[in-house]
């Protein structure tokens, strides 16, 4: 464990919060030679399941950042549902509509990891990569001004950085010392339990969940993939602060199910919350951004807040790498709100439809459709781009022997040639080059796809990309 006390003064980027935005951001910066620190409050991780479900999108993001094969030994795929009525099985149901797991999307279903274990993953991987957490640093106060951002701390010594970043949760100290209001409603008035726990009478096949009754709230109970845990979810009808004791919990499970209180062994975490939607008003305040839940909150209902907080990071970090090593203009960093802000909202609308029973976990909870089209960075020139166009995620396909995320994988921009000859230059250390024939959904024409995986430029021909690549100091790989 790093003491905060011990931490040197000056970094580029600051982090502040140790949950998965914060390491996955410290992660991308680190395989970028970024000097970035995360800060967290706590002692250490966070313990808990909290949000469990791994969306498609994020699994390629995970794959691009070198911890896909961890996250899949660690988790599994998300049981079929048992629905139970007085001690007895009566139904089943699928807790996510079926999906395809095809070239397009090789990780086509969500996929369930603890949310502790995928923390632990993401800091075994920046450990890796050189990069640092350090705990125990409270935040008290943090002012900037036109060269960086000063942050200090209940103890030990203020950290200096050009930018700094808030991934500290819903209750963001960063947010509201910088005065961003955030906007939002209650999403169920209710409150919910969570709790990790160990419980013996219930197969480990199966989500089981007990619906409400007379006047009492759902239950749900499912094994967590990995681990001999379950994690309890029960909606709580009054405004009576829960229980979170081992006995709290063997009486709730009791009351609610055909399982004996003893049958609940362990209590391992417990919490609670009260289902919302927020959005902050800004994810950007000068050299201060706001990330996962620092800027939106999320009902879990859908299985998005983790996701679109992951790839909060996903989308900034490139840009930071690219600012500070003077690849870019500064001003590349306020396309990270105009990107992830609408994002954020759209996903915050389905998260509460999905939780008032308004839409199914199906294709848009999958976040592959996620894309930014109508983004500055974004250009799309050719003659004819029915289907797939600039703005969207660039989907996987073998071309020429080469498998795209394989190809996409690293810090890098990648131009696919596809049925047109690949401008003169070659690969560079930014730029990877992949040239095949007309490959559906692409079609012909170039592509370049950024370091994120989405397309930021597409075209018939080169005219044009060179003018593009300059914006990000890309060298020459377009000879035109």
């Amino acid at each position: 464990m790093t003491e905060h006390a011990s931490l040197a003064e000056h970094v580029d980027v600051l982090i502040v919060g140790a949950g998965p935005t914060g390491l996955a951001l410290g992660v991308d910066l680190a395989r970028r030679g970024v000097d970035a620190l995360v800060v967290e409050r706590g002692e250490g991780l966070s313990p808990g399941s909290r949000g469990k479900g791994l969306q498609p999108r994020t699994m390629e993001v995970f794959d691009d950042l070198g911890v896909l094969d961890a996250i899949l030994a660690a988790g599994g795929d998300y049981p079929v549902g048992m629905v139970w009525q007085n001690g007895e099985r009566v139904a089943e149901q699928n807790m996510f509509d079926p999906a395809e797991t095809n070239e397009d999307s090789p990780y086509g279903a969500p996929w369930m990891v603890p949310q502790w274990r995928t923390q632990e993953i993401l800091r075994s991987r920046l450990d890796e990569l050189g990069g640092r957490v350090s705990f125990g640093g409270e935040v008290t106060g943090i002012a900037q001004d036109a060269d960086g951002v000063t942050v200090e701390f209940a103890s030990g010594a203020p950290v200096r950085a050009r930018y700094a970043v808030a991934a500290d949760g819903g209750r963001s100290v960063i947010r509201r010392a910088l005065g961003i209001g955030m906007t939002g409603e209650t999403v169920d008035p209710n409150p919910i339990l969570v709790a990790d726990t160990r419980i013996t009478g219930l197969d480990r096949d199966n989500w089981h969940i007990f619906p409400p009754r007379g006047d009492e709230g759902f239950l749900a109970i499912c094994p967590l993939a990995g681990t001999e845990d379950f994690q309890v979810v029960a909606q709580l009808l009054d405004d009576s602060a829960p229980d979170l004791s081992l006995d709290g919990v063997r009486k709730l499970v009791a009351a609610r199910s055909h399982l004996a209180p003893e049958d609940v062994t362990e209590v391992r975490w417990a919490s609670d919350f009260r289902p919302r939607a927020a959005l902050a008003d800004r994810f950007q305040q000068g050299r201060v951004f706001l990330a996962g839940d620092a800027a939106h909150v999320h009902s879990p209902a859908g299985g998005q807040g983790l996701n679109t907080s992951v790839q909060d990071a996903y989308n900034l970090g490139w840009k930071l790498g690219a600012v500070l090593r003077g690849e870019a203009p500064a001003s590349l960093l306020d396309t990270y709100e105009e990107e992830r802000r609408p994002n954020a909202a759209e996903m915050l609308g389905l998260s509460t439809k999905v939780h008032r029973g308004e839409a199914r976990r199906g294709e848009a909870t999958r976040q592959l459709g996620i894309g930014y089209r109508e983004s500055s960075l974004t250009e799309e020139t050719r003659a004819a781009s029915d289907g797939l166009r600039a703005g969207d995620r660039a989907p996987n396909r073998t071309i020429a022997g080469v498998r795209l995320l394989d190809a996409f994988r690293g810090p890098h921009w990648t131009l696919l040639a596809l049925g047109t000859a690949a401008p003169a230059g070659g690969d560079s250390d930014a730029v990877r080059v992949v040239a095949g024939p007309p490959t559906e959904p692409y079609g012909t024409g170039l592509f370049l796809v950024r370091p994120d995986g989405y397309l930021g430029w597409a075209g018939d021909t080169e005219s044009g990309l060179a003018k593009y690549t300059e914006r990000f100091n890309l060298g020459r790989p377009t000879g035109s």
